[in-house]
């Protein structure tokens, strides 16, 4: 028996070593550039944490000084916007800040409004988001916010959210999973605030092959449905993510206000088998995709006020069904179509696909959104102005 044993150990290791060798390699990016977080800042650290655990449970009471700690942090002047954090459970940590050129009142009615889905502020990193919010659980996003004076009581949003990642910069890989999210508007010494929080509920379902069409800029995803990675050599590999959380604070800045920092403290564990293959660059990596198109959205001089945006958010939502269905059959088509021509799929893929079974309408109109929105920048769109066609 024992030799036996012994035999199917070094066949297993023989088997593992390369693997794990090889994912590595295709998981080592760049060097490192962030830098350690000193000893001094751990506090800080602490302080989100505090605020991740604030967010899990809805009867803890609000941390006053962690959320002071953190707005402190991302107004003062630092050596590095972007370092490590300390591992927590497992998971690996970084925090990376921006400046985005937005008065504080339009960011809020931009990237926080129960019409105006998230993923238009995040069209590179989301490709729907649903707030879900069950009677006596959580609260409903508002379609209009009043800003917090100062020395007033914080304003606290509790509520689940759903939400489907595109395919990672790395693996083409992504995911969908449900999160509790907390909101808290604030004033902090003169300056408007808001602390956003989430906290991954169970693991993720598993990760999916997907494909980035051109460049991530143009916000073109091709979803094939099927688990694994489109990745060389990772075809077969069942990932999860296995615990998000993340802190991230915007805050007033600039001489006239016109100026919102952005600091997102964020923590990951991803991989297969229980391992985690997220280093502190993936995390890093990742935030600077949201930063810069979110900047790209909320900067552009064709950025639609937040109530034409709403507008057509509305007639979206009133379509019948029949109409919807069409519209996105063709997106989803013309996804396929461009994917074919990139050879990053083969053609018989295309006749497996049975387009809008099952799926939310809420999804659907969120997805059909951003093709309204790079109209409305400029941008190219897979379904050109027939997006817009029929709900005017």
């Amino acid at each position: 028996m024992k030799q036996r044993t012994t035999k199917r150990t070094g066949g297993f290791l023989r088997l593992s070593i390369p693997v794990i060798l090889l994912l590595l390699a295709i998981f080592q990016l760049q060097p490192a550039l962030a830098a350690p977080v000193p000893d001094s800042s751990r506090d800080v650290s602490d302080a989100a944490i505090r605020l991740v655990q604030f967010g899990a449970d809805s009867k803890a009471g609000l941390d006053s000084r962690a959320v002071a700690t953190l707005a402190d942090y991302v107004l003062g002047s630092k050596p590095d916007k972007e370092t490590d954090l300390p591992a927590f459970n497992k998971a690996t940590g970084a925090y990376y800040e921006f400046d985005t050129r937005i008065s504080f009142a339009n960011f809020l009615q931009y990237s926080y409004n129960r019409q105006i889905p998230a993923v238009l502020r995040s069209p590179s990193s989301l490709r729907y988001s649903l707030w879900n919010s069950p009677q006596g659980k959580s609260q409903k996003l508002p379609n209009s916010w009043m800003l917090v004076p100062p020395n007033s009581k914080p304003e606290i949003i509790r509520g689940l959210e759903h939400d489907a990642i595109t395919p990672d910069l790395t693996t083409g890989i992504y995911y969908e999973h449900d999160l509790n999210r907390t909101l808290i508007l604030f004033n902090h010494k003169g300056r408007h605030a808001l602390i956003t929080i989430s906290k991954q509920i169970n693991i993720s379902d598993v990760g999916k092959k997907g494909v980035i069409l051109g460049n991530d800029d143009d916000w073109n995803y091709y979803y094939s449905g099927e688990p694994g990675s489109a990745k060389a050599g990772l075809g077969w590999v069942k990932s999860y993510i296995y615990d998000y959380f993340s802190v991230t604070v915007y805050v007033e800045t600039g001489a006239s206000s016109d100026m919102v920092r952005t600091g997102v403290f964020q923590w990951i564990r991803a991989g297969w088998s229980g391992f985690n293959f997220v280093q502190t660059e993936h995390v890093i990596k990742g935030i600077k995709r949201f930063a810069k198109n979110s900047k790209s959205v909320l900067e552009s001089p064709n950025l639609p006020p937040p109530n034409q945006i709403a507008s057509v958010y509305q007639r979206f939502s009133s379509l019948p069904q029949s109409d919807l269905l069409e519209k996105y059959a063709a997106l989803q088509l013309a996804r396929q179509s461009l994917a074919v021509q990139s050879g990053k799929i083969k053609t018989d893929k295309m006749k497996r696909q049975n387009f809008g079974a099952g799926i939310p309408k809420e999804q659907i109109v969120e997805e059909l959104m951003l093709e309204y929105l790079k109209i409305a920048l400029g941008k190219p769109s897979l379904l050109g102005k027939q997006v817009v066609s029929g709900i005017n």
